[in-house]
């Protein structure tokens, strides 16, 4: 008999763990397991679900441990008879954790990176902690997608009981072999342009600002570099505002969130992501698969995944002038450029197929419900 995972996410908008559970739900054994969602907003990957044929319930709600929410939620679980619960991300998991354990429905939380990160003072990392460390203690099993995740989680609160199971991506749609519709023209991008693709959502997270001052500077240097810059998030104001007072527009594409991911990176020459945090990037391993040059900060995930010069360009936290040379160095350095753009690829087929993360995943729902 088909068992009814409930799969939790806080936001049905796409994003990093967005595309992970939207890979997940698609490469599923249909014939032992049948997804249903829940999210606490809606969104493009509500949308997407929903036309493949995947129920999905939307509970709005921005807070965690909101206990009016949890009273719906356990409805939820009661009414769609949920046999395992898997929760993605802390957000999802403080409204789930309680209604679960009351309906005594084992629990799944796959962290996509910690809460608590070292930018924060230290009152509020202290509570995320704590929240994370409550969220693991009650969870039937912890997935984490990265081994310096685990190893974050076991330094800041004794996390003991651990699966790491890395990110995956559809290697059929990014695939630098496909034939793809050639976007640089309709961004006003020359072929011998070099573009800088920055392709996440706008949060301080992602560290947007930063790579809108390296890409100016690079620009000053070098007028062939050019950037794309696709995302929103509530950053979009303060990203808006640098673009109009800095006079980008001549040389930077700028858009809101699209869902031709696989074409935009097709156009770009270089890939950089300078987040503050990450748990195992599924943009950057997108952008990796499509051979892109990658520039990036040694995040949990990302230190596991980039060694500088050899599959990409790895640059310090909040350091503009290193972001900038980084850019350079591939636009002057040809060898080094295509040497990371090929090892890079490599490295994506090897280790990160969406199917052998879901295959992995069905091994703990089967644990779970033994």
């Amino acid at each position: 008999m088909k068992k009814k995972v409930l799969e939790v996410i806080r936001q049905g908008q796409i994003g990093g763990g967005e595309s992970h559970l939207l890979d997940l739900v698609y490469y599923l054994d249909k014939t032992r397991y049948q997804p249903v969602c829940l999210s606490f907003t809606g969104g493009e990957m509500i949308n997407r679900l929903e036309a493949s044929g995947i129920k999905c319930h939307v509970i709005e709600s921005q807070s965690p441990f909101d206990m009016n929410v949890q009273k719906r939620v356990k409805a939820l679980m009661k009414e769609e008879q949920i046999d395992i619960v898997h929760a993605h991300g802390s957000r999802a998991a403080s409204n789930v954790i309680f209604p679960a354990r009351s309906l005594h429905i084992p629990l799944i939380y796959t962290v996509h990176g910690w809460s608590f990160h070292d930018d924060q003072n230290a009152i509020i990392k202290k509570l995320r902690g704590w929240s994370e460390k409550l969220i693991c203690h009650y969870s039937d099993s912890v997935i984490c997608v990265s081994k310096s995740n685990a190893e974050t989680g076991r330094q800041v609160f004794g996390l003991k009981e651990v699966t790491v199971i890395e990110n995956g991506i559809n290697l059929d749609v990014f695939n630098r072999n496909r034939t793809f519709d050639d976007r640089r023209e309709g961004f006003h991008f020359s072929d011998d342009d070099f573009v800088v693709g920055f392709i996440a959502r706008t949060t301080k997270q992602k560290n947007p600002l930063l790579f809108l001052k390296a890409l100016k500077q690079a620009h000053e240097k070098n007028p062939k570099v050019k950037g794309l810059f696709v995302g929103e998030g509530d950053m979009d104001q303060a990203v808006d505002s640098f673009i109009q007072d800095n006079r980008m527009m001549d040389y930077l594409y700028r858009s809101p969130f699209r869902t031709d991911v696989p074409e935009l990176l097709n156009c770009i020459d270089v890939y950089c992501l300078p987040s503050l945090w990450e748990g195992l990037s599924i943009a950057l391993l997108e952008a990796m698969a499509m051979g892109k040059a990658i520039i990036a900060t040694p995040t949990d995930g990302t230190k596991e995944l980039l060694t500088d010069k050899e599959n990409g360009l790895v640059v310090d936290f909040n350091n503009q002038q290193q972001l900038a040379d980084a850019i350079l160095s591939f636009f002057d350095d040809q060898s080094l450029f295509e040497k990371c753009s090929k090892n890079a690829t490599l490295l994506v087929q090897q280790r990160f197929n969406a199917q052998r993360v879901a295959d992995s995943v069905m091994e703990i729902y089967a644990k779970c419900v033994s």
